[in-house]
């Protein structure tokens, strides 16, 4: 049978090795829906056709691509051992001392209410980002409270491509975090806040915009902050390093710093830890203690 078309390319050579797909290479029919999670009618146009076999495609290795990612990780358990590298908890380890770690008191919500201002392939990273946080959280000796709000259709369809999203320790919301959290407690992380904050306090609740749109929407998350009437704060960056990139981190990254200062991490050995070798990181070479730290206390309950 003819090829109906060329599939899209894929990132990776190992997708790219793929054959084109025909109608008899279809075993799995996937459907497809559009980005409000309803199903499309029949017959696709060419657009939603090289979607719909882009999907097959996934559905179809998706098993196997799993495998071979599981053999490699063997793989590297093994020479790790045998190089008597240290490899941390296993799976089974993580699970059971989940159950017996107290959670702090301090929480992050990672806001996911930019959908529609991301391609499909953007918001698959703000996806990734995501997963990095669970994974860095649920390894953590005094892990966070963390949680997902504004979780639509969309975020719901692109998380579905990890199994067993459903059972991480990650509590998701379809309602904004204005319907769910005390909102004198809400702070939003954004880099365009004039307030400096360099403590986390316990029973507060830390917001992280999800989203990823290489600078098209600057000072978004800091508006939409203003315009709620919540506290906003900035990562003290310019008070410990001195960065040869712009100071836009991405969700991870955030995160990792806010958990490794609840941990009782110091700022610059944190920054350093965390932050990219690409942002070309180095320390201060003195400390500026004139900027302002934001004022998180219960007693004061005025946004800043």
């Amino acid at each position: 049978m003819e090829e109906l078309f060329e599939t899209p390319d894929y990132d990776t050579a190992e997708e790219n090795s793929y054959h084109h797909y025909t109608l008899f290479d279809v075993t799995v029919d996937p459907g497809l829906k559009d980005d409000e999670g309803n199903e499309l009618p029949r017959p696709f146009n060419k657009n939603q056709m090289r979607k719909w076999l882009k999907k097959v495609r996934w559905e179809k290795h998706k098993a196997e691509k799993r495998s071979k990612e599981k053999a490699r990780a063997k793989e590297r358990k093994r020479e790790a051992r045998a190089a008597n590298i240290d490899l941390g908890p296993n799976r089974k380890m993580l699970k059971k001392m989940k159950l017996e770690k107290v959670k702090k008191n301090i929480t992050i919500i990672i806001d996911l209410s930019f959908d529609h201002l991301m391609i499909e392939k953007d918001r698959y990273k703000v996806i990734k980002q995501l997963l990095r946080c669970y994974s860095i959280n649920r390894r953590s000796e005094a892990p966070l409270q963390f949680h997902v709000t504004s979780f639509g259709e969309k975020a719901k369809i692109d998380i579905s491509r990890h199994n067993g999203y459903e059972n991480w320790d990650i509590g998701y919301h379809e309602k904004s975090y204005l319907e769910l959290f005390p909102k004198e407690k809400l702070v939003y992380l954004s880099s365009e806040s004039e307030n400096v904050i360099e403590q986390f306090e316990e029973d507060t609740y830390y917001i992280i915009g999800g989203l990823v749109d290489h600078n098209k929407h600057k000072g978004l998350c800091h508006k939409l902050a203003v315009d709620q009437g919540i506290r906003h704060a900035q990562l003290p960056l310019d008070k410990y390093v001195n960065m040869k990139t712009r100071k836009v981190l991405t969700i991870d990254h955030v995160f990792e710093i806010v958990l490794h200062i609840s941990e009782g991490m110091q700022w610059q050995e944190t920054l350093l830890k965390v932050l990219p070798l690409r942002k070309g990181v180095h320390l201060c070479d003195s400390l500026n203690n004139s900027t302002s730290i934001i004022e998180t206390s219960k007693e004061n309950n005025i946004p800043v």
